[in-house]
């Protein structure tokens, strides 16, 4: 019996898996299976909550009472948290790199609602120093009498990757269930803590799908190799077992960043709009628009050559659609109105 650590029941699983019938047959190749994480929960939705289920489990039996994290302005990861430590009745201080004069929307918007506290920093301090300005935080809590539990960008930890070691266990039950098996499962690379947790339990059950990560930030795919292998590392202190495995064995795609990381194009929100309006699936801007854009275009070049059914992870991100709202242009009513590069996609 495999040896995880515990974790709270906050999100709702299992998530389904749903074919893409119409998409797969407009683009050709493999026929294409979202799993839909973007349903965990509304207010929790995503891949953030299945990390936090472990990381939130920890801290209570530390006996945390605040929550402390990063991300962006519009982290779903965030967002999840302050939804998260309001539902266990905690507090929670969000370190997030944006403009405190900002007019609140999407995530933003729903971490005020959920009462987080929220302390503003630059990209600078953001890239350099978010860790330390969160340790800060957490000595100035204890010298109040409070006990903080600081979780890092996205749960992307060793206690945290297990929200993804048990959803690839979920995926096996599944596979069964639909009798159907995956050649490839493919996810967005935004911090490598859900790769890590995919990665670890296809290669701790010998299953031989292949784990594929497609890079949507400013970064390549030597640094994503680097993180989910210092992440896989630190998981197996929990569970008391080595898996043997080789940064050659963890595939990450780069080139799909577009304009760069939270950053959109005309042809990644046209992008969005296509799926939404063919399937019914409403991707995010910052990671799935971006990661399945990149796999259509994967597919295309022929990299998927081998494989007859291919799932991709929707770690959801729905609120942060709500900013970019005045960026998508609904006024396309011919195709020679929308930009080549957009039309060359669906060609």
């Amino acid at each position: 019996m495999k040896k995880i650590p515990e974790r709270l029941n906050i999100a709702n699983l299992p998530t389904k898996i749903e074919e893409l019938t119409r998409f797969s047959a407009k683009i050709g190749g493999p026929t294409l299976y979202v799993k839909r994480d973007d349903q965990t929960g509304l207010e929790l939705s995503g891949n953030k909550i299945r990390k936090l289920e472990y990381s939130l489990k920890e801290a209570v039996s530390m006996g945390a009472d605040t929550l402390i994290t990063c991300g962006g302005i519009q982290s779903n990861h965030c967002r999840a948290t302050a939804a998260a430590a309001a539902k266990l009745g905690l507090e929670s201080c969000l370190v997030l790199s944006g403009n405190e004069t900002e007019i609140p929307d999407g995530n933003h918007f729903l971490n005020l609602l959920f009462g987080a506290e929220i302390n503003f920093i630059t990209q600078d301090e953001y890239t350099n120093s978010r860790m330390e300005i969160m340790q800060n935080i957490n000595e100035k809590l204890s010298l109040q009498g409070k006990k903080g539990y600081v979780i890092p960008e996205g749960a992307s930890n060793g206690i945290g990757s297990f929200g993804y070691f048990n959803a690839m266990e979920e995926i096996f039950s599944q596979e069964k269930e639909l009798n159907i098996k995956f050649d490839a499962v493919v996810v967005a690379a935004g911090s490598g803590g859900t790769y890590a947790g995919l990665f670890h339990a296809n290669k701790i059950n010998n299953n031989n799908a292949r784990i594929i990560g497609i890079n949507v930030r400013n970064d390549d795919d030597g640094y994503f190799k680097d993180a989910i292998s210092d992440i896989l590392h630190e998981s197996f202190s929990y569970t008391d077992r080595m898996i043997d495995f080789t940064k050659d064995e963890i595939e990450i795609i780069n080139g799909y960043v577009g304009d760069g990381y939270a950053m959109s194009r005309p042809v990644e929100l046209e992008f969005i709009r296509e799926l939404a309006k063919t399937e019914g699936i409403i991707l995010d801007p910052v990671y799935t628009g971006k990661a399945m854009l990149g796999l259509v275009h994967e597919i295309k070049k022929g990299m998927f050559k081998d494989c007859k059914n291919v799932l991709f992870i929707h770690t959801g991100g729905l609120f942060g659609l709500f900013p970019k709202k005045n960026q998508f242009h609904f006024s396309w009513t011919h195709p020679e109105q929308i930009a080549p590069e957009t039309r060359r996609n669906y060609q």
